[in-house]
This record gives structure tokens, C-alpha cells and sequence, in this order.
């Protein structure tokens, strides 16, 4: 008996331009899952994200194709703003609403504004906070979200973030299916990379004594990209289908987004395509070397060899000749 045929693939996509994409990340999806429809988009697997989101969670997702994929090192590290809803009354074993209840205390007499005010205060500015139990952190090895599911016990230590933005943006009264009135208090959050918004959630419910967990979690801003310049997936195929490959942002114009600008003369240029260190940017932190041609050439970071201060390149992108 002869074997049916097999369904045609169908045609690959030509590969896009290196760049980044800025993806509104819709909710039920992993940010793994986001990245394969974007690798199926852009015609190559030489694509990555910085900054993952859980299912639950919509918003920006900034997604690396080809060589944009060796900034996402430096996007992680970028500050976040966050819109999200903290539910008082409950707390969850994952701190979200996707955990199962391990604390039902609800807040029948509501929670006073001069409490819940005091308690965003203490949450804000430099802190250590303790990740949540179903993060991706490493415990010997294993991810602790892995070792949270096997019913093993996960103790992670505290760690230094900082929340520069807290602010309590309104609130309602709500009850569960299951009749449990509760306090549902709509926020907005700008945090250090490694904060977890669910981890607040956690800690404001608890300080209140009520419990706490979040249930809607929106990202805005990942360093420069703003939500307001995000796509759809459903927009990023429409694109990509009328304009025959699918448009990324330029790598000097995403490095702009993020980096504060310096502007190449061509000698300088050369120099850094061979890896040569030039004379100091006078800016702390990382640099975008742009060339005379408006081509990302590098990123630096000021440092001293001999004594002398000078810009070292952290990553080449445009080598010479290439």
C-alpha cells in the first residue's frame, strides 16, 4: 500500500534584515513561543528575545534577529515599566493567578489608603527582595520553577533590585467565584532587570497582613522601547506578506534606543572594526559607535590601560572590510 503524500512545507520565508523586533507578546503565550513565530517571520533561527514574560503576562517583548541577537546581552539589563493589577486577600503558591490558593484571608472591612500607602512606600526604592518560588533562577543546577513543580522545597535568597516607580493608580472592591471579597489594586511599576512584579504583589499582601498575588500584568517599556512602537504578531505577518520580508528596526537605530550616541570620524570606525581601543568616550556605562556611514560599528565602555583612558569595544559589529 502506498504511503499517503506529505503535505507540502510551505516556502521559507526570506531571511529579514538584522535587527529587532519589538513584539507585543499576547497573553497565553511563552516568550519561547514567540520567538519560534518570529524565526518562522524572518526566515532564520537566528533569532532571540531579551527579557522573558510569562504566559499570563502581555506587552513588550524585545525580540534579536541575526546579528541584533549579540545586543540582547545589554537589553536584559535595561529597566522596565510594568502596568499590573495586585489582588489583596489571597495569596497564590506561584504569586499570580495561574497558582493554586494557599491563602485565603480576604478583606471584608477593605484595606485602609494611609496603610496601602505606607506599604508601596517601603517597596520602593533600593531593596532586596526574595524571587518568586516558580522563577527561573538556578538551585544547583535545576531551575527553581522545575524543582517548585517536582513538590520539592525551593529557598532563594534575597537579592538587590530597585523599584524607582510604585504608584497606586486606582482600586475596587471584587469577590471570587468562590465568594471571597477581595481588593483588586490596579498599579505601575518601573523596575531594575531581575525585579519581579509578582514578588511585590507577594510582599504588599503580605506587610497588609491580607495576602496578595497579581492577576493581570502588562509590560510598557524595556529600556527606549516603548509599548506605543510594539506589533502584533497578526501585524508582523501582515507586514511581512505585503512587503515580501519582514521589516526589523536598523541596528544603529535600536542601539539608539537603548545607548547614549557616539559619532565616528572613519579613522575611528576602522580602528574599532579591527577590535583597536580609541580615545574615551567620557560616558559611563556602555557606548553605540556609530560610523560616518550611519552603521552601528561597535559598543564601548570606558576604561584605563597604562593609565590612560581609553574606549574599549565590548562588541563589534561592523569589523573592517566586512
Amino acid at each position: 500500500m502506498t504511503a499517503p503524500p506529505r503535505p507540502a512545507r510551505p516556502p521559507r520565508r526570506p531571511t529579514a534584515p538584522d535587527g529587532l523586533l519589538v513584539v507585543d507578546k499576547p497573553a497565553g503565550w511563552t516568550s519561547h513561543d514567540v520567538v519560534g513565530r518570529c524565526r518562522r517571520l524572518a526566515g532564520t533561527r537566528k533569532v532571540g528575545h531579551a527579557g522573558t514574560l510569562d504566559p499570563m503576562a502581555t506587552g513588550v517583548l524585545v525580540v534579536g534577529v541575526g546579528r541584533a541577537t549579540k545586543l540582547l546581552t545589554y537589553v536584559v539589563g535595561a529597566d522596565k515599566a510594568y502596568d499590573a493589577t495586585i489582588r489583596l486577600g489571597a495569596a497564590t503558591t506561584t504569586d499570580d493567578a495561574e497558582g493554586e490558593v494557599v491563602e485565603a484571608r480576604g478583606v471584608a472591612g477593605g484595606v485602609d489608603e494611609a496603610d496601602l500607602a505606607r506599604e508601596v512606600a517601603a517597596l520602593t526604592g533600593d531593596l532586596r527582595q526574595v524571587p518568586t518560588t516558580v522563577s527561573a533562577i538556578k538551585v544547583d543546577g535545576k531551575r527553581a520553577y522545575a524543582r517548585a513543580r517536582a513538590g520539592e522545597e525551593v529557598v532563594l535568597e534575597s537579592r538587590p533590585v530597585t523599584v524607582s516607580r510604585f504608584d497606586v493608580l486606582g482600586s475596587r472592591a471584587a469577590t471570587t467565584p468562590d465568594g471571597l471579597p477581595v481588593l483588586d489594586v490596579d498599579v505601575a511599576v518601573v523596575v531594575s532587570s531581575g525585579t519581579y512584579v509578582r514578588a511585590l504583589a507577594r510582599d504588599l499582601g503580605a506587610a497588609l497582613g491580607t495576602g496578595g498575588h497579581l492577576t493581570a500584568l502588562r509590560r510598557t517599556r524595556v529600556g527606549g522601547y516603548e509599548l506605543a512602537a510594539a506589533r502584533t504578531l497578526e501585524e508582523l505577518e501582515a507586514q511581512a506578506d505585503a512587503d515580501g520580508v519582514l521589516a526589523t528596526l536598523p541596528l544603529a537605530e535600536a542601539a539608539r534606543a537603548t545607548f547614549p550616541v557616539r559619532d565616528l570620524g572613519e579613522d575611528e570606525a576602522r580602528a574599532l572594526g579591527y577590535g583597536q581601543w580609541v580615545p574615551a568616550s567620557g560616558v559611563r556605562g556602555t557606548v553605540a559607535a556609530i560610523g560616518p556611514d550611519g552603521t552601528l560599528v561597535a559598543l564601548l565602555e570606558d576604561t584605563r590601560r597604562r593609565g590612560e583612558a581609553l574606549a574599549k569595544p565590548v562588541l563589534v559589529l561592523a569589523p573592517a572590510g566586512g
